[in-house]
């Protein structure tokens, strides 16, 4: 798993990010989903190591990075951009799944000079995801609502069953049992540390409150420059809620592609090959090919 690729930690403002890189050619950053981390990708960065100098971290507060002050994705997104600093790229694209992804469009409005191609695996802006909401969200959608309760009543669920908690996620927004049992223990391991539960919360809690206002203050105001893939699962909740994902992408960046892929919510580790043969050629700059 990541064969030719180095793990690092790097300090950032408040924080230090854990990850890990490899490969060489033009830099690309893969953020992960929840409750997932950098290892999400172990399907698809070998192959886009081939060609790319290839990035893959813990978000803020997940995995084996640390947390930071506020939880907000502007925070989150700011970390991310340091860490790359760090390696001396001082423009790159970036791709990221589900919280990641939240991370990335962040990134991509507040950031416009470092950013250089954006793909979001499926999900909806955080404004519209709120804005939209109904009985089958929350029922859908119940982390939003769980993890974003007061503290400490989810952390102390979750640290009763972490397991239970894990397993139930991962199988509730997957298409089939893809996830190996190394990568299960190792989803599993962070939420066993009561430190990395709150964080999440704290995030989720963010999640509702200032980045709904970030969204909400940047909608029609701030667009994102740069080219935009959104991918999604056919059959899941982003487009049974929202309709057209293009669509409503297009109300934030002028420049979008995109296409649904074979799979539930989990794309890079269920259909890995579907997967890289979208953002393979969107990251080379055919976006032609990415339609």
């Amino acid at each position: 798993m990541f064969d030719g690729f180095t793990t690092f930690d790097v300090p950032v403002s408040g924080a230090t990010i854990h990850g890990r890189r490899g490969g060489d050619g033009p830099p690309v950053l893969l953020l992960h989903g929840f409750p997932e981390t950098h290892v999400m990708w172990h399907r698809v960065a070998p192959a886009l190591a081939r060609e790319f100098s290839v990035v893959a971290t813990d978000l803020t507060g997940f995995g084996d990075s640390t947390a930071g002050d506020t939880h907000s994705m502007r925070e989150l997104a700011t970390h991310q951009v340091e860490v790359m600093q760090a390696f001396g790229y001082d423009a790159f694209a970036v791709a990221g799944h589900d919280r990641g992804a939240r991370c990335a469009y962040r990134m991509a409005l507040d950031h416009p000079d470092v950013v250089t191609r954006l793909a979001v695996l499926d999900i909806v802006p955080t404004g519209d995801a709120f804005d939209r909401a109904d009985k089958e969200f929350a029922l859908g959608y119940w982390v939003w609502s769980f993890l974003a309760a007061p503290e400490p009543i989810p952390e102390r669920l979750i640290a009763q069953e972490p397991e239970l908690f894990v397993q139930h996620c991962l199988d509730s927004w997957s298409a089939a049992d893809v996830f190996p049992r190394e990568v299960r223990n190792e989803y599993v391991r962070h939420f066993r540390d009561p430190a990395t539960v709150h964080a999440i919360c704290e995030e989720y809690r963010a999640a509702a409150t200032v980045d709904h206002q970030h969204d909400t203050a940047d909608r029609g105001v701030r667009r994102i420059g740069c080219p935009v893939l959104a991918l999604w699962d056919p059959s899941g909740a982003v487009v049974s809620w929202y309709g057209d994902p293009i669509a409503i992408w297009r109300e934030w960046a002028d420049e979008v592609v995109g296409a649904p892929i074979p799979a539930g919510h989990f794309m890079a580790e269920e259909a890995p090959a579907e997967t890289l043969d979208r953002l393979m050629p969107f990251l080379r700059g055919d976006v032609r090919s990415a339609r």
